[in-house]
């Protein structure tokens, strides 16, 4: 026999099996990035939020109809006044003594005027207990860019500035008592959904501008009731309202504040709650992304200057005395991601703030979207930032934009500085003690001792006096206290600080002025001081310590016994400027507090190093990050290594979440003198807790602020940033890890990607990008159809026109080269930051590989389930005609013949060379008087019914 071999025929083989091939691996990268990513965003998550306890109270207040009539019926919403406590109150007496500073709660999506409850409960509480308890740690302060600079920039001016500046934060500090409290309002918003139209966003715009109205009329008439009364203490009559919206309903705040309607000066601070700024997280209605943008170029003007066209001044700013404060959830809030809620653009640094709650201070929480309302540790926090807004001599939020703008940088941001930069400081505190100062003349009326006690603890807080005897002298450039041991360790700065390691470190969870003090020194003799310049003695340098988030502390099972190390709880880094002129640096170490029938406190700890930046630099590569995910990358630390180390990720954790372990590996024990059977692993490690305290790991993201994470043994660490989406800055495609690891331990450390969090982030990044896609491919699975039909060709099924998208280049040029040209385009011509190129390109050509196996899994999974149903309908027709043709019901028969929606069909095939030739196309004569609903499903189920049966059976 002969085999003929046709070239044409094989080449048909080869690129039929090429694309099923194709359409294969395409199906196995959806399915598998789809199956990974669910189960990460199903995996519960535990929350360290603590629940916020009230008892509420809800008085209406109606509407005068003296206000101004918007196009929104005043019956449709509402306006409440907040009460807190259990008893019953009279409410007009109670609206009688409103004296309090107004507050205006708005919500967001969906949300309810109830959900004030938790901020003023606390806030109430807050009034009641007083500030918080002071500490010494370092506070924040403002930035270079959100200081506006009066004088020319030389030593002295710089000086001046700055000390204005310290005085400011000075005078927005607590006191010992609040002077006023907080009246919460909320408005009733009928919990419509205002995300999803632009419509309903501007008609609760129009009733919060009436609302704010109605408030200030309030307490202008319990102001004129109490006045006329003759009452002593009438209060003060408020100005303006604070606003304080989440979610949507801090977009309805800024656009209240600009309504033409409103009153000029009613609106002088708003606080966002997991707001949206920069646009509408879902744009599903044009006027919803029309209204954003229209409210943000009124923002944005509004700061300008107003001028004629030949330039001459018309009036300041229209918002230049707003002050606005956008607060984020962080990594677990899934419906507004922390680029959303940025001021950038819209409210200059000098008048916003943005802030995520991972760095907040005391907060260190990333929060869902919801419990961002009801989390303690932040509404505490808010509460009291908000209370020292009350200005002591009026009673009411400061005038100032600068003393408002302090108040809320000083008690919601941490000292820590919000982006990493280890070789200067960020802090525009710092930038006038770097300054290079020769002359005490330099300092003019500022004093000489001015910035050498700017960093002291009060003198209220007395050690015992300093005896030389109990000096120690350190000689390695690692110092470790391992208790209150009264003591004072002596480091050279010349001698230690050599070789480049000149920075210096601390980390303790001793308190600082009462459990420990830095000092610099010129020179240790107390003789040679004399000569020295005023501002070149010695200087304290505590408060500079910054506070970070301790981890549970250990305990301690019988009194007297050795515990393990306490998780540190404040940094100290000291530079180059700062410790240049110092000869010494000293840690002072108090006495242990004794206290009769108490159990001494658990083990205390301090571990300090001079190091050079450049020793603990580690960097991951790209390619080394996508190997971590099948093989895991390893670093070893050694003993006496640094104790800061710089991990650098080319690829953001926005997009690769790296899960980080942590293995003890020795910590200077030669002989644990334990039986051999029990030195195992975790006998070792449970010795090595004893000598070295928890590791902390410190995230900068560009987007999203810092994160810190303590007690970091194991861990996934991931930051809510999305460098390849547009409006991203160039430099969010990396992230910076610090990890504070104690130099006396080596230690193990396993680098790895997250699979599952990596595709949990991207469905929540690019979930509306990849729909887009998927509608893209399906249109040109309808474009071949409908050419087909033109051609009067074989109608091509979808899964056969995805398959021939895929082997054609085309569909995939237009879609995945198209939008690249487009940014290249915008990245010349527009304003807007552009993503990393790199980021664009491979998120794009994801995203559309990923639509195109969804779309495939979609049809099928759609073709399985009608030849399930099909198989089912065949399934109770031969049971319906079995049991039919046993009882002889013909009469039951017609009846459903004729009412039931199920109507008979014959359909009768006729096998013809045409119908093998057109790819097994059938003739099909329906015979019925009418068209059922359900026709064409009645029609597949015979079709499989013919092909279980056989022509002649049916």
């Amino acid at each position: 026999m002969q085999l003929i071999f046709h070239p044409s025929r094989g080449e048909e083989i080869m690129g039929g099996l090429k694309t099923n091939c194709r359409v294969s691996a395409v199906v196995i990268f959806a399915v598998c990035v789809g199956v990974a990513g669910l189960l990460g965003l199903l995996t519960p998550i535990p929350n360290g939020c603590n629940m916020t306890y009230m008892y509420p109270t809800y008085i209406p207040i109606p509407l005068h109809p003296s206000n101004i009539n918007f196009s929104s019926a005043e019956g449709k919403y509402g306006l409440y006044l907040y009460h807190e406590g259990w008893k019953k109150i009279d409410y007009d007496l109670h609206l009688l003594k409103l004296s309090g500073v107004p507050v205006l709660f708005i919500p967001g999506n969906g949300g309810s005027y109830k959900q004030v409850r938790s901020l003023a409960a606390e806030s109430d509480r807050a009034f009641q207990g007083g500030p918080l308890e002071h500490t010494f740690y370092q506070e924040a302060s403002f930035t270079p860019e959100e200081v506006v600079r009066r004088y020319s920039s030389t030593k002295r001016n710089i000086l001046e500035e700055d000390w204005e500046i310290r005085n400011l934060f000075s005078s927005v500090k607590g006191t010992p008592q609040y002077s006023n409290r907080l009246d919460w309002f909320a408005v009733d918003l009928e919990g419509e959904h205002s995300a999803l139209d632009g419509r309903i966003l501007e008609e609760h715009t129009e009733y919060v501008v009436k609302a704010i109205h109605r408030i200030l009329d309030v307490y202008k008439e319990s102001f004129n009731a109490r006045s006329k009364d003759n009452r002593e203490n009438v209060g003060t009559l408020p100005r303006s309202v604070i606003l304080v919206g989440h979610s949507m309903g801090g977009f309805v705040a800024r656009a209240a504040s600009i309504h033409p309607h409103l009153r000029k000066g009613v609106v002088e601070t708003i606080l966002t709650l997991s707001s949206p700024h920069q646009s509408p997280p879902v744009a599903l209605q044009p006027s919803l992304g029309h209204f954003f943008s229209r409210v943000n170029k009124a923002w944005q003007s509004g700061y300008q200057i107003q001028r004629t066209r030949s330039g001459h001044w018309i009036s300041d700013p229209l918002l230049s005395d707003v002050v606005v404060v956008s607060i984020s959830g962080g990594i677990r809030d899934y419906q507004v991601r922390s680029k959303l809620t940025s001021l950038d653009g819209i409210v200059p640094s000098t008048h916003g703030l943005t802030i995520g709650a991972t760095g907040m201070r005391n907060v260190w929480l990333s929060m869902e979207h919801q419990s961002i309302l009801w989390c303690n540790q932040l509404v505490v926090q808010v509460s009291h930032a908000m209370l020292h807004l009350i200005d002591q001599s009026t009673g009411q939020p400061f005038s100032s934009t600068q003393k408002r703008l302090a108040v809320f940088v000083s008690n919601l941001r941490s000292g820590i500085p919000q982006s990493f930069d280890w070789m200067r400081s960020v802090q525009f505190q710092h930038y006038a003690e770097h300054l290079p100062i020769e002359k005490e003349e330099d300092l003019g009326s500022l004093g000489k001792l001015r910035i050498k006690d700017q960093f002291c603890c009060p003198k209220s807080i007395q050690w015992e006096d300093d005896s030389h005897e109990r000096d120690l002298y350190i000689e390695s450039t690692t110092v470790t206290v391992l208790a209150m041991d009264g003591r004072r360790r002596w480091m050279d700065i010349k001698r230690q600080a050599s070789d480049g390691r000149d920075h210096f470190v601390l980390v303790t969870n001793l308190v600082p002025c009462f459990g420990v003090r830095i000092h610099l020194w010129p020179e240790k003799s107390r003789l040679a001081l004399r000569d020295v310049p005023a501002v070149k003695r010695v200087m304290e340098v505590t408060s500079k310590m910054v506070h970070i988030p301790a981890g549970p502390a250990p305990r301690q099972i019988e009194p007297g016994s050795q515990t393990e190390q306490a998780p540190p709880s404040a940094v100290l880094r000291l530079g180059p400027d700062e410790l240049r002129g110092f000869r010494f640096l000293t840690i002072s170490v108090a006495p242990r507090p004794t206290v009769s029938g108490r159990p001494p406190p658990a083990a205390s700890m301090a571990v300090g190093q001079f190091f050079s930046p450049r020793e603990g630099k580690v960097k991951f590569s790209p390619q080394s990050l996508l190997l971590s995910s099948y093989k895991q990358q390893d670093v070893t630390l050694q003993e006496n290594h640094p104790l800061v180390m710089n991990f650098s990720f080319s690829i953001s954790m926005g997009i690769f979440p790296v899960a980080l372990n942590l293995k003890t590996l020795g910590c200077g024990i030669k002989d644990s003198l334990l039986a051999t059977e029990k030195t195992g692993d975790e006998e070792h490690s449970s010795l090595c807790k004893l000598r070295c305290f928890p590791p902390v790991a410190l995230v900068w993201d560009t987007e999203s602020g810092l994160y810190v994470i303590p007690n970091l043994y194991s861990d996934t660490v991931t930051v809510d940033s999305s460098p390849a989406l547009w409006g991203s800055r160039q430099d969010s495609g990396k992230t910076t890890l610090l990890l504070l690891v104690d130099p006396h331990c080596s230690y193990k450390i396993s680098v790895s990607v997250s699979l599952t969090g990596a595709a949990s982030r991207f469905l929540l990044l690019h979930g509306s990008q990849i729909i887009g896609f998927s509608m893209a491919v399906l249109f040109f699975s309808l474009m071949q159809q409908a050419r087909a039909w033109e051609l009067d060709l074989p109608l091509p099924s979808v899964l056969s026109a995805i398959e021939s998208n895929l082997r054609l280049p085309l569909p995939f040029g237009f879609l995945a080269v198209g939008p690249l040209a487009v940014y290249m385009l915008l990245a010349l011509l527009g304003t807007e930051p552009c993503p990393p190129f790199a980021s664009f390109v491979i998120v794009s050509i994801v995203s559309y590989t990923f639509a195109n196996g969804a779309v495939v899994v979609l049809t099928l999974s759609t073709q399985l389930i009608f030849y399930l149903t099909a198989c089912i309908q065949v399934f109770f027709k031969q049971r319906w005609q079995a049991w039919e043709g046993r009882f002889h019901m013909s009469f039951i028969h017609q009846f459903i013949d004729r009412f039931s929606v199920f109507s008979s069909f014959q359909v009768r095939t006729s096998p013809s060379k045409s119908v093998r030739e057109s790819n097994h196309q059938m003739k099909f004569v329906v015979k019925s008087s009418w068209s059922p609903p359900f026709a064409s499903l009645k029609l597949l189920a015979n079709l499989r019914w013919s092909e279980c049966l056989g022509e002649d059976q049916l």
